[in-house]
């Protein structure tokens, strides 16, 4: 089925397995016709990856890279903020209900039509379970996935192998800390655009370049 015609929450439905009326939404769904850069990390991380990760935030919000995520691992918030802060589309994918009060912050990046909070949870709380849902629901979403880093035999490390296993794209950062990543096929890049594969830096295209419409088609 082509599903580029299809509602915008159909569409989320189709990709993600979830009902759509199951879908809390908050923001502006016109952002999903936007490629999206799906970003990961660890809880825990090395100095060397947090430095490369802040980097390479700041090279995404430069570059108008538009990102989704869960943004609850304390790397993820941090990068979140850096993003916040430029103007390309941010989505938000948290393992929980879309909370009830938003920071000032989320409020007027709403408002401005720069981001987009999606969750198909009713928990109040996030729990382990919820984040891997929430992990595998972002990434069905993205057209490319980043996992800055994944933590030797972790839970991040365990979603990357499964999505590499199926001849996605994964990217990480170039760090030695990520050879795990690496030697499951992970492509290294860091916050410099030459090291960035055609798919990555595509997502820097303005959002009327027709090649950026729109994310639901094939992956």
């Amino acid at each position: 089925m082509d599903v580029r015609h299809v509602d915008p929450l159909e569409r989320l439905a189709l990709l993600t397995g979830c009902a759509a009326e199951k879908l809390q939404v908050e923001g502006d769904l016109a952002i999903l016709h936007r490629k999206l850069l799906g970003f990961f990390c660890s809880r825990k991380c090395p100095g060397s990856v947090i430095i490369q990760a802040y980097d390479l935030a700041v090279a995404l919000r430069d570059a108008g890279v538009p990102v989704i995520g869960g943004f609850q691992a304390p790397i993820e918030q941090e990068v979140l903020t850096i993003l916040l802060r430029g103007r390309q589309p941010v989505v938000w994918c948290p393992a929980r209900a879309i909370p009830t009060r938003l920071s000032p912050e989320h409020k007027r990046a709403i408002a401005d039509g720069r981001l987009l909070i999606i969750s198909p949870f009713r928990a109040r709380r996030p729990s382990d379970a919820l984040a891997r849902g929430r992990n595998h629901f972002v990434q069905a979403l993205a057209a490319v996935s980043l996992v800055a880093h994944a933590a030797l035999g972790g839970r991040t490390e365990q979603l990357a192998r499964e999505w590499l296993s199926r001849a996605d794209m994964l990217l990480t950062l170039d760090d030695p800390t990520n050879d795990n990543l690496v030697a499951c096929g992970a492509l290294p890049v860091s916050a410099r655009r030459d090291t960035w594969p055609a798919e990555f830096a595509q997502l820097a295209r303005p959002a009327h370049d027709s090649a950026q419409l729109p994310l639901f088609a094939t992956k």
